[in-house]
C-alpha cells in the first residue's frame, strides 16, 4: 500500500488545486459592504481596483467560534512556506549531484540524488495539500482583502498555476524515468529534465514573493491604493528583488538541512556497515550543501533589511529598534545554536580518517571565538528593567555591556563568526589530504595572512566606523566587512583548490566512523532552522502591524493587532512540532523497504 500512497496523495493535491484554480476565477469576486454580500462576475474586479482598496469594516470579516482566523492562517502559511523551502530546494543540489555524478561516471552520486528526490516526493504532495488549505482559509476569512489582491494579480496567479503543472509535471517524469534514462544521451535528457522542474520552481516562488511583497512595499498603485494598469511594476516593488534573493538562498539551506536529517535517520537506525557509510556520506553532502547555503544568507538578509528601511522608515524602526527588537535577541540565540552545531558536526568528522587528527588542537581555539561570537550577537542594547534594577545598574543600558548592543558589535561578531566556521570546514575539507605541490607551506601562509587581515579589518570597521563617527558611516560600515568575509572565503578557497591538486591521502578514509552524537547536531540544525523561518515569518508579516497592504489597505478585523511575542513563539513551536512530525512520517515512508535504488 505505502507504493502507492505518495501517488494517490499527489493526485488528490492535484485536483484539489485545479478545484481551487476554477474557484479563484468566482469566488474573490466579493460586492457591497458585508461578508455576506452576493457574489458578482468577475469582470466588476478591475473597476474595484481603479477606484481604490476598499476601506473594510468589522462586518466585512466572516466570524468563526471554532478557530481564531488570524491562527488558522498563520498555520496554513507557515506549514506550506516549510514545505515549500523544503522542495524547491531539494531538486536544486539533486541536479547539481546527478550532474557530478555524470561527469565522475560514478554511480554513488546517482543512487545519492535519487534518494533525495524520492524524499522529496511526498512533501511535494504535502506542499500542494497545505497550499490549498491556505487558498481556502484566505478566502473564508478574508473574502475582501483577496478580492483587491486578485484584481491586481490575477493575471499572474494564471501563470503560478501554470508553472505549478509544469512543475508537477517534470517531477513526475524526473523520478519515474530515474531507472530508464541511466546511461548515455537518456542520462543527458534525464538531466535537462531536472533542470526544467527546477526553473518551474524557482518562477513559481518568484510570482508568489511578488504578492507577498506587494503587501509590504505596494507599488503599482496610488496613494489610495488604485491599481495603476502596470502589473510589472506592482510585482516589481521595492522589496521583490531583496525577497527573491533571500528565500532562494534560504530555501538551499533549508533544504539540505532536512534531507541531512533523513540521512541522519537513517544512519542511526542502519544495521550494517555499509549503510552506515552510504548515509554519512548524504549526511555529509547534505550539510555540505546547507552550510555553505548558510554562509551567505545573513548578507541576504542584510540586503532585504536594508530595502524594507529604505521603502519606509517606520517599518525599518519597527523591526530593528521597536517591539520586535527582542525577537531579534532569540534570533541571535537560534542562529548561533545554528552555527554551533554545524561547527560541531564538522569537528566529529575529522574523526573519519587519521589524518584529521592534525587539526583537532585547534577546535578549542575555534570554539572559543564561535562562542564569543555568539555571546556579542545576542547581547541586548536596552534591558527589560524593574524600577530599582534601572536604579542599581545606573540606567537602562549597561556601563560595559551596553556598546556590544549596538548593530556595529553585532556586525563584527557575525562576520567572525561566518570566518571561524569556513575555517571548521577548511580544515573538515583538508583532513584526510596531504599536499603533493612544492610551494603548499607558501600558500598556506596566504591563506593565513588574508585570513588574519580580514580579522583585523572586520574588527577596525566595526570599532572605529561604529563608534567613533556618525551615524552615515557606521551604518555604511557593514558594506566592506561583508565584502571583507566573502573576499577572504573566496580567495582562501581558489588557494586551496590549487595547493591541493593532485593531492594523497593522509590515511584511510572510512565513511560510517561518526559518533552517533554528531547526528543529533544535525537533527539540531533541522529544527532550529525551522523554528527561526516560523519567528522570522511572523516578523515580516508584523512590521505591517494594522494593515493588509502596507499603508493602502487597513485591517479591520478583530485580530487588527500585533501580537506578544510570546504569544508568537507558541504559535510558531506548535507549527514547528506539527511540522516536524510530518517529517518524520515522511522519512519513514521513504525508508520503507523496496523503495531502493537498484530495483
Amino acid at each position: 500500500m505505502h507504493k502507492y500512497l505518495p501517488g494517490l496523495m499527489r493526485a488528490v493535491a492535484l485536483l484539489l488545486v485545479i478545484l481551487a484554480c476554477s474557484q479563484i476565477y468566482v469566488a474573490p469576486a466579493y460586492a457591497g459592504e458585508g461578508a455576506g454580500s452576493s457574489v458578482v462576475s468577475v469582470e466588476s474586479a478591475p473597476a474595484e481596483a481603479e477606484s481604490g482598496a476598499p476601506r473594510l469594516t468589522k462586518d466585512d470579516y466572516p466570524a468563526s467560534s471554532i478557530v481564531r482566523p488570524r491562527v488558522a492562517v498563520w498555520l496554513a502559511a507557515q506549514m506550506h512556506l516549510w514545505f515549500a523551502a523544503f522542495v524547491l530546494a531539494v531538486p536544486i543540489f539533486v541536479v547539481i549531484i546527478e550532474a557530478i555524478g555524470i561527469y565522475r561516471k560514478d554511480e554513488r552520486y546517482d543512487r545519492m540524488a535519487y534518494e533525495f528526490i524520492r524524499v522529496s516526493m511526498t512533501a511535494y504532495t504535502l506542499t500542494a495539500g497545505t497550499g490549498v488549505i491556505l487558498a481556502v482559509v484566505l478566502f473564508a476569512f478574508y473574502p475582501q482583502l483577496m478580492k483587491y489582491l486578485l484584481s491586481i494579480f490575477r493575471p499572474t496567479v494564471f501563470l503560478y498555476f501554470l508553472f505549478f503543472i509544469l512543475e508537477n509535471a517534470a517531477l513526475i517524469l524526473y523520478f519515474r524515468l530515474w531507472k530508464r534514462l541511466r546511461t548515455g544521451a537518456g542520462k543527458i535528457a534525464h538531466l535537462c529534465i531536472g533542470i526544467a522542474l527546477n526553473l518551474a520552481g524557482t518562477a513559481i516562488m518568484f510570482v508568489a514573493n511578488a504578492w507577498v511583497t506587494f503587501m509590504m512595499s505596494p507599488a503599482g498603485v496610488d496613494i489610495k491604493g488604485a491599481f495603476k494598469g502596470d502589473i510589472w511594476a506592482a510585482v516589481h516593488n521595492n522589496l521583490w528583488n531583496p525577497m527573491n534573493l533571500h528565500r532562494f538562498i534560504a530555501n538551499i539551506a533549508y533544504g539540505g538541512s532536512i534531507v541531512g536529517a533523513y540521512a541522519a535517520y537513517r544512519f542511526l537506525s542502519s544495521t550494517t556497515e555499509e549503510e552506515k557509510a552510504h548515509y554519512d556520506w548524504m549526511g555529509y553532502t547534505a550539510n555540505l550543501v546547507s552550510i555553505g547555503a548558510l554562509l551567505p544568507l545573513p548578507f541576504a538578509g542584510y540586503w532585504l533589511t536594508a530595502e524594507i528601511y529604505a521603502y519606509s522608515q517606520q517599518m525599518g524602526i519597527t523591526l530593528m529598534g521597536g517591539v520586535f527588537a527582542w525577537l531579534f535577541i532569540i534570533q541571535a540565540v537560534i542562529i548561533g545554536a545554528l552555527f554551533l552545531a554545524a561547527n560541531y558536526y564538522l569537528w566529529c568528522g575529522l574523526s573519519r580518517s587519521e589524518g584529521g587528527r592534525r587539526y583537532t588542537p585547534y577546535i578549542k581555539y575555534i570554539a572559543f571565538m564561535v562562542a564569543v561570537s555568539f555571546i556579542v550577537w545576542f547581547t541586548p542594547h536596552t534591558l527589560i528593567l524593574k524600577p530599582w534594577e534601572a536604579s542599581a545598574l545606573g540606567g537602562q543600558y549597561h556601563p560595559y555591556l551596553g556598546p556590544l548592543g549596538l548593530m556595529p558589535a553585532k556586525n563584527t561578531a557575525v562576520n567572525i563568526m561566518l570566518l571561524f566556521t569556513f575555517l571548521s570546514f577548511l580544515f573538515y575539507r583538508r583532513a584526510n589530504r596531504v599536499a603533493v605541490v612544492s610551494w603548499a607551506p607558501y600558500g598556506k601562509a596566504a591563506q593565513a595572512a588574508i585570513f588574519a587581515s580580514a580579522i583585523l579589518n572586520i574588527v577596525f570597521l566595526g570599532v572605529y566606523y561604529g563608534y567613533f563617527t556618525n551615524t552615515v558611516y557606521k551604518v555604511a560600515s557593514s558594506v566592506p566587512q561583508v565584502a571583507t568575509t566573502l573576499f577572504a572565503i573566496v580567495a582562501c578557497l581558489v588557494i586551496e583548490a590549487f595547493i591541493y591538486r593532485g593531492a594523497k591521502e593522509a590515511g584511510v578514509y572510512k565513511w560510517g566512523r561518526m559518533p552517533e552524537r554528531s547526528q543529533y547536531a544535525i537533527f539540531l540544525i533541522t529544527v532550529s532552522f525551522t523554528w527561526l523561518m516560523g519567528l522570522m515569518g511572523y516578523v515580516r508579516a508584523a512590521i505591517r502591524q494594522h494593515w493588509h497592504v502596507f499603508s493602502v489597505m487597513r485591517d479591520a478585523s478583530p485580530d487588527a493587532f500585533t501580537p506578544t511575542i510570546g504569544y508568537a513563539a507558541n504559535v510558531v513551536s506548535v507549527g514547528t512540532i506539527i511540522f516536524m512530525a510530518l517529517v518524520v512520517f515522511i522519512f519513514w515512508l521513504s525508508g520503507r523497504k523496496g523503495a531502493d535504488y537498484g530495483e
